[in-house]
């Protein structure tokens, strides 16, 4: 009996077409578009690609982070020194910040991975709140008060916000990509195993820490583009703003929603959480009740998350990452 080897499913094949198309027709945008529209595509790509970097980190390599808004501050430090201080242009500055957040991903690694479990998402919130208080202390960049970015005073707003929407869509694009090359190749392999049990994946010639601090580092490279995007957008930042667990707990939030360790869950749950947040953030602490609760529910009838639930009744994998045997 012979079998083939599958690499995508029907389901895919027709979500990449509409995928394409989706972002043939976005490019678009600020063609026609209102400013508004461009304005809340920007907040929704940076949410979704911190969402989909924490889901990396956590859903693919079990590694839960309640810190990583340290990167996504970072990144936004980095592109507003670079902007205002180094005579960078500020959108060339935000794949040069998100670099930036990567690289002192390095030096942070060797104290949270000290930590296991529990330990080690209480130790990443505490990082992130030591690089809080530390840009707090910078006079430089407006201490606890924040400051603005200047560099960008020059250029036509209307040009400004196309450029950040264009920026914005291709930075969406290439994390999505990004993560799914990834996971489809030996080290995303590699990494399933690693978050499965870390001995047998260690005993399998599996080399677990270097894997770990690689996905820790490309996960923090993300929250600082993430970052960097977000306050180039909003032109201006702050410790507070920069540095909030909000972060990581909406990261948490739209991945548990959509469902975790799938690339479709951050999809799924971004959309869902820029829906609720357009139509009821204006209830206040109502609002906030409402999302604990529609996560406690989704938790407990639907453990995969909402795609995870679809995705067992009906079979569509938009990003099988897997091989199919087929006759």
């Amino acid at each position: 009996m012979i079998y083939a080897v599958e690499r995508a499913t029907r389901a895919s094949r027709i979500g990449g077409g509409v995928a394409f198309g989706l972002a043939g027709f976005l490019a678009t945008f600020p063609f026609w578009a209102d400013a508004g529209w461009m304005r809340e595509f920007n907040e929704m790509a940076c949410y979704l690609i911190f969402a989909m970097m924490w889901n990396l980190l956590a859903g693919y390599g079990g590694m839960v982070s309640i810190g990583q808004q340290a990167f996504f501050g970072l990144g936004g430090y980095a592109m507003l020194a670079l902007g205002n201080f180094g005579g960078v242009n500020p959108f060339v500055a935000v794949p040069l910040a998100a670099f930036a957040a990567g690289a002192i991903a390095v030096p942070v690694s060797w104290v949270a991975f000290r930590l296991q479990g529990g330990y080690f998402a209480i130790g990443t919130w505490v990082i992130a709140d030591v690089f809080r208080l530390g840009f707090a202390n910078v006079s430089a960049v407006g201490g606890g008060s924040g400051t603005s970015l200047t560099a960008l005073r020059g250029i036509e707003r209307a040009t400004r916000e196309r450029t950040t929407f264009w920026i914005a869509l291709a930075c969406v694009v290439a994390s999505v990509a990004l993560v799914y090359l990834f996971l489809r190749s030996k080290r995303g392999l590699a990494l399933l195993a690693i978050r499965d049990n870390e001995v047998a994946a260690e005993s399998q010639g599996v080399p677990v820490q270097r894997m770990k601090l690689a996905v820790y580092v490309v996960a923090a490279f993300g929250a600082g583009l993430a970052g960097a995007l977000y306050f180039v957008g909003n032109l201006r930042i702050s410790p507070d703003a920069a540095f909030s667990v909000n972060w990581s707990a909406f990261a948490i939030f739209m991945v548990v929603i959509g469902g975790i360790g799938r690339i479709e869950g951050p999809l799924v749950g971004t959309l869902i959480f820029w829906l609720l947040n357009k139509f009821f953030s204006d209830y206040g602490s109502w609002y906030l009740m409402g999302l604990g609760l529609l996560a406690v529910v989704v938790t407990i009838y639907f453990k995969q998350g909402l795609w995870g639930w679809v995705q067992q009744r009906h079979g569509w994998v938009l990003f099988p990452t897997g091989r199919i045997l087929k006759q």
